[in-house]
């Protein structure tokens, strides 16, 4: 029972990290400092995808269903609902490309909001500011 919820609560991580790396950058709208945590994860997202790479969730959650006696993803609600989402049945080389790019192209989409949101930010600071005489 344990080793099954751990397994379902690693689902949940995965979920939530693939979440992150595609979407995390709309964070980065709010706090500035969001960049730094998500684009090693978006990176990271990206080259499991293109790399044909395994993360290593998937072996841990694997391992944890063995030790728990299951034979397959044929349970609960995670088994059923957020298993298929994660790894869907006809996963080919050309979708796992395609959703590298999705990642790719999203997050440069978001960035580049954020840039522009930033400099439209600092330019009006910038305009806000009193202007000091250098001649005092």
């Amino acid at each position: 029972m344990l080793y099954q919820a751990l397994a379902d609560f690693v689902v949940l991580i995965h979920l939530a990290f693939i979440l992150f790396a595609l979407l995390g950058g709309l964070l980065a709208l709010r706090w500035h400092w969001m960049p730094w945590v998500h684009l090693p994860a978006a990176c990271w997202g990206a080259a499991v995808e293109f790399c044909e790479w395994y993360c290593p969730l998937t072996p841990l959650e694997n391992s944890l269903r063995r030790a728990s006696g299951a034979a397959g993803y044929d349970g609960g609600f995670i088994e059923r609902h957020l298993l298929p989402v994660i790894y869907p049945a006809e996963f080919s080389r050309e979708l796992q490309l395609f959703l590298g790019c999705v990642v790719i192209l999203f997050n440069l989409v978001v960035y580049f909001a954020v840039w522009r949101a930033f400099r439209t930010r600092r330019a009006r600071i910038q305009s806000i500011r009193p202007r000091t005489s250098a001649s005092s």
